[in-house]
């Protein structure tokens, strides 16, 4: 399988904004996240947000390898899940690009599940622990963005190998009170020292050693952070106000003029 050396990860992500009552201000919700990881024999808890959003599923594999080639999944949970983290050939980069611009003109054809409600209700039971219902916000599709130079991946399943990306992206408005007040109240309530503890002791109790949270902070301020920043420094994580914020969140910002993401409206 070596000729399968370039790793296509295809995932949706989800932009959740809100606004406080009596404010008009736009407030962004992202998902805080401990991992435990083991580095040079050193166990070593790291703390980053991402936007809300997972892998795209694969509902059909069969017509993604007559389309693509062969490919195998990154992982045994990848293939388990049927989570489009994959290995393929380099050459085929190109087709797998037409695929999914194909899909944002035509959702239909059955070979990807897209689907942002899934991640959305999965993710907020993580992190609030409240099961999010359809009518409790309103969620657009907001095309794809495109990364198409080869990164290392710090994913614990495929570290290191190069990685291409897609996002089909979304934006959903939370408009129940109660929603918009549990994210406010989880994202006091945590410090990224809480949650270190958290994925330490998931460890020790035979866990994946993992915790998350929510984070939310003021929209705009983060957009004006990342234009006065120059573009090669947006490609890194960012720290805002204490916290590190992983380069993905870039995906979702089209406010902000970047060369690491090319988007599509479909």
């Amino acid at each position: 399988m070596d000729e399968l050396s370039l790793r296509a990860s295809v995932a949706c992500l989800i932009k959740v904004l809100f606004k406080k009552q009596g404010d008009e201000s736009r407030i962004l919700a992202l998902e805080r996240v401990a991992t435990l990881r083991q580095i040079q024999g050193k166990v070593k808890v790291t703390v980053t947000a991402k936007p809300f959003g997972g892998a795209v599923r694969i509902i059909n594999p069969q017509a993604l390898r007559i389309s693509i080639g062969n490919f195998q999944y990154d992982s045994k949970r990848s293939r388990r899940e049927r989570d489009f983290r994959i290995l393929v050939k380099p050459e085929s980069w190109g087709k797998l690009k037409d695929i999914c611009c194909e899909h944002l003109k035509n959702p239909e054809k059955g070979i990807l599940d897209t689907n942002p409600e899934r991640e959305l209700t999965e993710e907020f039971e993580d992190t609030i622990h409240v099961s999010i219902s359809r009518d409790q916000y309103q969620i657009i599709p907001r095309g794809m963005s495109i990364e198409a130079m080869p990164v290392e991946t710090n994913n614990v399943r495929a570290a290191g190998i190069p990685t291409v990306r897609i996002y089909f992206l979304y934006e959903a408005w939370i408009t129940d009170p109660i929603i918009i007040n549990r994210m406010l109240t989880n994202s006091r309530q945590y410090t990224d020292e809480d949650l270190q503890n958290q994925a330490q002791q998931d460890a020790q109790h035979g866990g994946k050693g993992r915790a998350n949270a929510t984070l939310t902070l003021k929209h705009d301020d983060l957009i004006g952070l990342y234009r006065s920043l120059n573009l090669g420094m947006q490609d890194e994580l960012i720290c805002f106000e204490g916290h590190l914020i992983e380069n993905n969140v870039l995906a979702i910002l089209d406010e902000v003029a970047q060369t690491r993401y090319k988007h599509f409206n479909g």
